[in-house]
């Protein structure tokens, strides 16, 4: 069984910083791409940042300069520093797990981020 468990959310105040942590299992993680995305209240999920079994990165606009995802393949683990945080990044949060080759596709439960002002 596939399993992605997202860690780390939380309320935060305007400038601050969180990391969350996404753990998977069950699938061979470094055959995988992973992401993070989020949704807001009555809004639609968008794209946050994603990083490719070959360590390429992607980056929303919105974020770019105060996010860093990064993977640890020897934990299963992918990880999204967010630092400078906005209100408008308050959102819940949730991992993605991605192989082109096969189509397989995973998403975990998500988890939330507050920023205060």
């Amino acid at each position: 069984q596939v399993q992605l468990v997202e860690s780390g959310g939380g309320l935060v105040q305007s400038g601050g910083s969180l990391r969350l942590s996404c753990a998977a299992s069950g699938i061979t993680f470094r055959w995988y791409a992973m992401g993070w995305y989020r949704q807001a209240p009555g809004k639609q999920r968008e794209l946050v940042a994603t990083i490719t079994s070959g360590y390429s990165t992607n980056y929303a606009d919105s974020v770019k300069g105060r996010f860093i995802i990064s993977r640890d393949n020897a934990k299963n683990t992918v990880l999204l520093q967010m630092n400078s945080l906005k209100p408008e990044d308050t959102a819940a949060y949730y991992c993605n797990a991605d192989r082109a080759s096969t189509n397989a596709r995973y998403w975990g439960q998500g988890t939330q981020v507050t920023v205060s002002s």
